[in-house]
């Protein structure tokens, strides 16, 4: 959620820095075009004021030596004036003819901006604003003036301008505003990792305490992380809510081991009986042969329930273990139930540390196998297989039984659940169920699949790694 959440923040920052930067720096360029102009008008202005007392700018001009040192003068400043500011600037007449020019060889341009700004002031007006010049554009700058005597426009003033201390002015301002969008951003982006932090951490502590519940760590609690009122209020009511659940199950868990143990007694009690009202009867009765049979049985499922009540209370105490060492003596204890049976009881064992509980683990296998040995008919094999697989362990049992069909592997596990078709051999049909739970608690996991081509593979698996708090 945070990755998509703070790149969305991060483009909309951007943007808002880029709809004020770029206007400020298109202002600053024109800002600083516009002072260049002003600037070259005044000049242009200043040049036509001294080029109105020039001689022979109109016909019947009369030279006199006043005239000639004003001509001196006007040539002394466009020539002053292209030395220290490196700026062309001549004065030509209606007719294209130059007056005076600074440099001397700098004459009208037949096409161009000079043309244009030229042409425009022989219309009795300055000329228009130039086109904006940027600094990747390495083009002058034109400013003509007209010359007006008696009303009439006898001449013109034109500048030609270099533009690079322009366009350097300007990319200098151009940087300055891209630093400041730059540290803006880095501003920005800080207050938006702060802001996402602050406000997907308790999201994120939420989900954690969420996986851990979902894994059998019901104790789990949404701890105070801040973060937005909204998130604080669920977080309460999710531990009100968690609070709520686990008081449920903790009164199913001991009504289940309350009643199992309950009735214990009263079953011994009426077993006794039976055993003693078998004394009275005919040796092989078949009825009370059933009833024995039967409550065997009962007493069996309610050794089952005691221990799966037990199995969903109790914290396993998880340590690093040996697995393979552990799986070869489960394997070793039922071989003689096996052989006895007429089952190959085979086991590859090696050396594979993983953390479990070792208690529980073994409870799990002896389970499994027990149903491996239990299902699978004489001359089979049941085969046992420790292995790494990177971060867990694996413990596969396969066996050579009927197996189950597609519909049956989806209940597989179910309490009580037991497939029509096995109802004559003993169980309860707790068995798997005590294995999961016993793994969930201790973080691993039981999966069951088809063995080909007919049984089942039965796959224990195991963390490697140290739980986390």
């Amino acid at each position: 959620m945070r990755n998509r959440l703070l790149p969305l923040l991060i483009v909309l920052m951007a943007a808002v820095l880029l709809a004020l930067g770029v206007p400020l720096a298109v202002s600053v360029a024109a800002t600083e075009q516009q002072r260049v102009v002003v600037d070259r008008i005044d000049d242009t202005a200043r040049f036509a004021a001294l080029a109105q007392f020039v001689r022979t700018l109109a016909p019947g001009d009369v030279p006199d030596g006043a005239a000639g040192e004003r001509d001196d003068n006007l040539a002394r400043e466009l020539d002053s004036y292209h030395k220290v500011f490196g700026i062309r600037a001549g004065v030509f007449q209606r007719n294209d003819e130059l007056v005076t020019s600074a440099p001397d060889d700098w004459q009208l341009p037949a096409s161009g901006e000079v043309r244009a700004a030229f042409e425009e002031a022989l219309l009795s007006r300055p000329s228009h604003d130039p086109e904006q010049v940027w600094p990747w554009q390495d083009r002058r700058l034109v400013v003509a003036s007209p010359v007006i005597r008696d009303g009439d426009v006898v001449a013109v003033v034109v500048t030609d301008s270099p533009t690079d201390a322009m366009r350097w002015r300007t990319l200098q301002s151009w940087l300055l505003i891209a630093a400041g969008e730059l540290a803006a951003m880095l501003v920005a982006v800080g207050a938006a990792l702060r802001l996402t932090h602050w406000v997907l951490r308790p999201v994120r502590v939420l989900d954690a305490t969420t996986h851990d519940i979902a894994t059998g760590r019901l104790k789990s609690r949404v701890a105070a992380a801040g973060g937005p009122p909204e998130l604080q209020r669920l977080a309460r009511s999710f531990n009100e809510m968690a609070d709520h659940v686990e008081d449920v199950l903790e009164q199913q868990r001991a009504f289940v081991a309350d009643a199992s143990h309950q009735l214990r007694n009263p079953l011994s009690a009426l077993l006794l009986r039976i055993e003693l009202l078998a004394l009275e009867l005919p040796e092989g009765n078949e009825e009370i042969a059933s009833v024995r049979t039967e409550g065997k049985r009962l007493a069996h499922v309610l050794d089952d329930l005691l221990d799966l009540a037990l199995a969903e209370h109790t914290e396993p105490e998880l340590g690093l273990a040996d697995i393979g060492a552990l799986t070869g003596e489960r394997v070793a204890a039922w071989a003689p139930a096996a052989e006895a049976k007429g089952v190959r009881l085979t086991g590859e064992c090696p050396a594979t540390t993983a953390w479990a509980d070792p208690v529980t683990l073994s409870s799990a296998l002896d389970a499994v196998i027990d149903n491996a040995v239990k299902f699978t008919p004489g001359g089979g094999e049941v085969r046992v297989t420790v292995a790494a697989n990177g971060r867990t362990a694996t413990v596969v049992v396969t066996d050579e039984g009927p197996g189950l069909t597609d519909e049956e592997l989806d209940r597989v596990g179910d309490r009580f659940w037991r497939s029509g078709r096995h109802q004559n051999i003993n169980g309860s049909g707790l068995g798997l169920s005590i294995t999961k739970a016993l793994l969930a608690a201790a973080g691993g996991s039981l999966d069951i699949a088809h063995h080909r081509p007919h049984g089942l593979a039965v796959t224990v698996t195991v963390p490697r790694s140290a739980p986390t708090a």
